[in-house]
């Protein structure tokens, strides 16, 4: 599987994430008209023609583990635009060892961000230097470790909350720091 160009967001799991049946995941995998930390902003409308092409094709969008195409954790049964985002809700399969082991970390909320793997099709610059996505390819979704929009969550309802709203902040910023490591890494 060739990887070549594609892009990563996160986005952090909401606290108090709820497993149904131990297995079924919901909420946003993007929000739109939020600023990530990587300056860009989806624009509503942005996964409209992916979703209507893999639907067409009669494929499903990937429920990865931390990006890793050889780490196939569920399935995502629904994914959808809506007013605020990209709405997902899948199964974290329990009969991959991955899966068991997913589940158990966002049980324990040792785990809580997602992630989008996608490709940019349409972008444009605006004001500040942020780049508003306008339309992109969606080719997964995954759990990942550390979150890159703290606004778009599993079970994400869009409250506010002051506590999450400090914890946010810390985590924003380590989660810069890893991002910086990790590109200096990839530039050795």
């Amino acid at each position: 599987m060739n990887l070549s160009g594609l892009e990563t967001k996160f986005a952090r799991i909401e606290a108090g994430v709820s497993l149904r049946d131990g297995t079924v995941i919901e909420g946003y995998a993007s929000r739109f008209g939020v600023t990530d930390q990587g300056g860009d902003v989806v624009a509503p409308g942005a996964y409209a023609q992916s979703l209507k092409s893999v639907a067409a094709q009669g494929r499903k969008i990937k429920m990865l583990w931390q990006h890793d195409p050889s780490e196939v954790i569920g399935v995502w049964d629904v994914l959808r635009e809506d007013e605020t985002g990209l709405w997902v809700k899948g199964r974290l399969l329990d009969a991959t060892r991955r899966g068991r082991e997913a589940a158990a970390l966002i049980g324990a909320g040792a785990i809580d961000g997602l992630s989008i793997g996608y490709r940019t099709i349409e972008a444009q610059k605006a004001t500040g230097g942020t780049r508003v996505l306008r339309r992109l390819e969606l080719w997964e979704v995954s759990l990942v470790t550390f979150p890159m929009l703290p606004e778009a969550r599993i079970g994400s309802k869009g409250e506010a909350r002051d506590e999450r709203d400090r914890e946010t902040g810390v985590l924003r910023e380590m989660a810069a720091v890893f991002e910086a490591a990790r590109q200096e890494l990839a530039r050795s």
